[in-house]
């Protein structure tokens, strides 16, 4: 193993969606906390936009990766705390995407309140009287 003074780590490549936890468990095998971990994303946000500006996308590039070393010099670890949940949620509005949520999250063992200020649930689809496609009844 190579001995290094090394307490960040800045990497240049495309979006960390993928790669972050590679990066991660680097760090914590080198006994660094994953909260040191930065990402400069040269790849979406300059050479794709800048495709046919190569100097413009090279001097993008560089303030994206000046940008992140600056933000990894002052980056504190990030304490992680477990905390309990009540399993309540309250949704306001009847139409169709709070009626969805409230499905979702009871089959997810949630008890759920929904508000709804008129006298029926439904929304906008409760006004019409056939759907697309299907000409199903709306209610």
């Amino acid at each position: 193993m190579i001995e290094s003074k090394a307490n960040r780590l800045v990497i240049v490549s495309c979006t960390p969606k993928t790669h972050e936890p590679v990066f991660k468990s680097v760090l914590e095998s080198m006994g660094i906390d994953p909260s040191y971990l930065e990402f400069a994303n040269i790849r979406e946000h300059s050479s794709f936009v800048h495709k046919k500006d190569k100097p413009g996308a090279q001097r993008v590039a560089e303030d994206i990766i000046r940008s992140a070393v600056a933000r990894a010099s002052v980056l504190e670890k990030i304490l992680i705390k477990e905390v309990d949940i009540t399993k309540t949620a309250l949704i306001i509005g009847g139409g169709v995407a709070g009626l969805s949520a409230g499905i979702d999250l009871a089959e997810e063992g949630f008890e759920v309140h929904l508000v709804e200020t008129n006298p029926t649930i439904g929304g906008k689809m409760a006004k019409l009287d056939r759907t697309f496609p299907t000409d199903d009844c709306s209610i």
